[in-house]
């Protein structure tokens, strides 16, 4: 047993790989023919989200649209797969009208409008989709009603947030390159066909839009500052780094130093990557930025931030010093054995339910005809488990039940309970493949609580609130994100592993915008649902 949980050679991670019998059968296609338009290595993301509150989460792919000279028998179109329960999934794509037949890149879910109903947003290649919740498991596109197309414009991460503690979720879209049809460029390396680099291409400016409240948006990408500064953005991931109460962002770019903005608390941000460490790699060198993703992998109450990145290039891991953030990957081990591959979508879970945060990585490389001029990398990788054993992590990928079988060239990946069995699975979008959906089927007797907030007045789903759950001798953070990882969201229902503890003595929230709340005596093994000023109940599930 380790310090803060049981972990074990004996009790490994373990996935089965539940696709076919769970009635998802999403084939991705990244929209080429062959004529190798950046833009194809870059999609896409996915999305859990519980779009019809009864208690589980959805699943949402994005696909790509046929790009110049290219068709499809099949217009390619996004996907939405309700959760029916016992890990069976129904597509409802059509019924709900979110069949988006753009060019998806990013998505990202929140409630917008404060109704208690997630609403859904879609950044693409081209014009962007905001989706609002109707309430009867259909959507509406309300895209120009809010102002929030975004122009044509290749797209990336996207993030709710409250920027101001007004309440109302604003919303920040990330933009990769400047990039036009016409712009693109053939290459080839000795004869074999290759895409370009986003370095030929001009880095483009994020948008941040404000929300009015009444169903509009105000695009206050200057007056806000994060228009101080432009990027390649890709993953991103909000939360409150500084510890200082407001909502900051980071943002990975492709083979540009990141940024991270720092919010006064007032919806303006100052970009202080460099200063805070977090621009480059320990090297002091820029890395070529996937994911990104935040947790408190050390258990000392600051969010540390984990970024995936090209070949040839470790994945890195910044651990928060509450001022600036320094690079511990390899004293820690995070980098496992992903220095060969491109590594993608990225995540941070108890999967083990010990008490401490382990990482998934999904991979693959951007060119399937790699393995032509490079053996020493793949177009298709198994994705990886890196255990966290006391902030030390191990690459247990190998042991992982079905995983290191399954071969493919991942992007986006996701992470919930699934079945309500209090074990994080697995979703992965694969490109030009099938999706997977893996079951955690680790078992070792240890116990776990999660988590999902709630209000009745604004931010109804307590984004950018701050959770201190205290088991015993065990105390961990956690914070309710929209938006993370590879162009990707889940997570807004909070999981804490336990290991061996059978209670929750204290459950302390610091609710985003002010107030705290504290509830105690919990039982483990069960999903709660606590309300602002007012106490716990168990959560419905589906």
């Amino acid at each position: 047993m380790t310090a803060w949980g049981i972990a074990n050679e004996d009790s490994p991670i373990v996935f089965r790989d539940m696709t076919a019998a769970s009635g998802v059968h999403f084939v991705h296609t990244r929209g080429g023919c062959g004529k190798y338009y950046l833009v194809e290595t870059v999609t896409a993301g996915l999305c859990l989200f519980d779009y019809d509150n009864d208690g589980d989460d959805d699943i949402y792919f994005l696909n790509a649209a046929p790009l110049p000279g290219c068709k499809f028998p099949v217009p390619p179109q996004n996907a939405l797969y309700r959760n029916d329960g016992g890990f069976r999934f129904t597509d409802v794509t059509d019924y709900a009208g979110v069949g988006d037949r753009g060019f998806g890149l990013g998505v990202s879910a929140g409630d917008y409008d404060n109704d208690g109903l997630l609403d859904l947003y879609v950044n693409n290649y081209g014009p962007n989709v905001f989706y609002r919740n109707n309430g009867d498991g259909t959507f509406r596109d309300v895209t120009q009603q809010t102002g929030t197309a975004n122009g044509h414009r290749v797209g990336a991460g996207v993030l709710f947030l409250d920027i101001d503690g007004d309440g109302w979720l604003d919303l920040y879209v990330g933009n990769y390159i400047v990039f036009r049809d016409e712009l693109h460029v053939f290459h080839q390396l000795t004869g074999v066909p290759v895409y370009g680099s986003p370095e030929e291409y001009e880095p483009d400016q994020d948008t941040l839009y404000r929300n009015r409240g009444d169903g509009t948006f105000e695009n206050v990408t200057e007056s806000s500052g994060i228009g101080a500064v432009r990027g390649t953005a890709m993953g991103m991931v909000a939360a409150d780094f500084d510890a200082d109460g407001d909502t900051d962002i980071f943002v990975g770019n492709d083979v540009r130093e990141n940024f991270l903005f720092i919010n006064d608390g007032k919806g303006v941000f100052t970009e202080e990557a460099v200063e805070r460490g977090v621009a480059y790699n320990g090297y002091g060198d820029p890395n070529a930025s996937m994911a990104a993703d935040c947790a408190d992998f050390d258990n000392d109450g600051l969010l540390d931030l984990y970024m995936t990145d090209y070949q040839s290039e470790w994945p890195v891991l910044y651990r928060n010093l509450g001022d600036m953030f320094e690079d511990v990957t390899f004293e820690t081990g995070a980098g496992g054995k992903l220095y060969p591959y491109v590594t993608w979508g990225c995540g941070f879970a108890d999967f083990d339910n010990d008490g401490d945060k382990d990482i998934f990585v999904g991979a693959g490389h951007i060119n399937d005809k790699i393995e032509l001029l490079d053996d020493t990398t793949a177009y298709r990788v198994a994705n990886s488990v890196l255990r966290n054993d006391n902030g030390k992590f191990r690459d247990v990928s190998a042991s992982a039940g079905d995983l290191p079988r399954l071969v493919e060239s991942t992007r986006g990946i996701a992470l919930s309970d699934l079945d309500g069995d209090g074990r994080i699975d697995v979703v992965a979008l694969n490109s030009e493949a099938p999706a997977h959906v893996l079951r955690n089927e680790t078992e070792n007797g240890n116990h776990w609580i999660q988590i999902d907030l709630r209000r009745s007045d604004r931010n109804r789903f307590g984004v950018g609130s701050r959770v201190k759950v205290t088991a015993g001798d065990l105390v961990q953070y956690d914070e309710v994100h929209s938006g993370r990882g590879y162009q990707s969201h889940w997570g807004m229902r909070l999981h804490f592993g336990l290991g061996e503890r059978t209670k929750v003595d204290r459950i302390e929230i610091q609710w985003h915008g002010g107030g705290t709340q504290i509830v105690e005596d919990i039982p483990a093994d069960q999903t709660i649902t606590i309300e602002k000023d007012g106490g716990w109940r168990p959560s419905k599930r589906g």
